[in-house]
């Protein structure tokens, strides 16, 4: 079902690569959440477009990424991206003071928002652990056009003053995880199936945080219940982590399928 943020999304879409085309430029669009990079990845397979059209947030598993419009004399790399698309972005690179209290996300994204942004105009943000000196720090992604306004302005997030510097999205540092190795068995590949498995729900409440579009696939988001899941995919349920699923084996004698996941939170 189309609403009418989708139709606002397509027609932009559609000018950004009119003008890609007509300039024979790189064009860029704002940072997508998942919904609307499903949105138009629907609909760049469904139509023969005049330049090629990539989704590109800084690193290989970005959440949040940028459409962008490249002309056919721009060379593409066999891995990675043009250096003429890398920069587009920049890091925003936050350390906090000795002795501040861990900063969460919703920490780091509220104080942006209070600078007036738009949640548009930034991409992922990776929360570094505490190292214990400091309560750790972030990497940013954000636009490369709002890097000089946040390194003006962006100092405190609630009581914690912020050192921050702005580097090329090449220094990106992705941040450590704790993860662990998870055996189980399922009934079948279903994304319901391996959402539940993986991060220890039943069955209807993955079922439900699929419905309500919190759950994507390889970066997309993920609506049906029933899509078959391969060796290989990387699955995020949001608030909870991302799981890939590592390993599929034989099944059981009860004909359950033996699957292995790689968590990460």
């Amino acid at each position: 079902m189309m609403i009418k943020d989708d139709s606002f999304l397509l027609a932009r879409t559609e000018d950004r690569i009119q003008q890609a085309d007509s300039q024979y430029r790189i064009v860029s669009g704002d940072f997508l959440d998942m919904h609307q990079k499903r949105i138009l990845s629907d609909y760049f397979r469904s139509r023969s477009l005049p330049v090629k059209a990539i989704f590109y947030g800084g690193y290989p598993d970005a959440e949040r990424c940028m459409p962008v419009f490249i002309p056919d004399y721009v060379e593409m790399p066999r891995e990675g991206v043009p250096e003429e698309v890398q920069e587009l972005l920049r890091v925003v690179r936050v350390t906090l003071a000795k002795g501040s209290r861990h900063l969460t996300h919703r920490d780091y994204l509220g104080s942006l928002l209070s600078l007036g942004l738009d949640r548009e105009v930034t991409g992922d943000i990776l929360v570094k652990g505490p190292d214990g000196r400091t309560g750790g720090g972030a990497d940013i992604i954000v636009r490369a056009d709002i890097a000089e306004f946040i390194e003006l302005h962006y100092d405190r997030a609630g009581r914690n003053s912020l050192s921050v510097e702005i580097l090329p999205i090449s220094q990106l540092q992705q941040g450590s995880f704790k993860t662990e190795e998870k055996n189980d068995t399922v009934a079948s590949l279903r994304l319901d199936s391996i959402v539940a498995a993986a991060f220890g729900l039943s069955r209807g409440r993955a079922a439900e945080a699929i419905r309500r579009g919190i759950v994507s696939v390889n970066s997309m988001e993920a609506l049906r219940v029933d899509m078959e899941i391969a060796q290989g995919d990387r699955i995020v349920l949001r608030g909870k982590g991302r799981a890939i699923l590592a390993e599929v084996g034989g099944t059981t004698r009860k004909d359950r399928i033996k699957v292995k996941f790689s968590i990460y939170r």
